[in-house]
């Protein structure tokens, strides 16, 4: 998947599953999700138990730190900078 792809899904995600039926066009890729309470302390452990799954991200690889989910732009960074083939790549 491309970055544009990622952050395409990630966006489509965080409405299904944080914003009840709004349109996922409405998140910008710089919309502060923590700072504006669309993710809290449990929907972020949702998030992450997500990427870990559809993006193949290890767990173990990842230090949780709120700036790295508080925008799509910096989930999308996270993904591909986690991901399994990226992280292939990098070794």
């Amino acid at each position: 998947m491309t970055p544009n792809e990622i952050a395409d899904d990630v966006r489509d995600h965080i409405a299904a599953e944080y914003l009840a039926g709004e349109d996922a066009a409405d998140l910008t890729d710089d919309y502060d999700l923590i700072g504006s309470g669309v993710i809290d302390s449990l929907g972020l452990v949702r998030l992450v138990s997500h990427i870990v799954t559809a993006y193949q991200v290890p767990l173990d690889d990842l230090e949780i730190r709120p700036d790295d989910f508080r925008t799509i732009a910096a989930i999308t960074d996270l993904i591909v900078r986690h991901s399994a083939p990226a992280a292939a790549a990098a070794a």
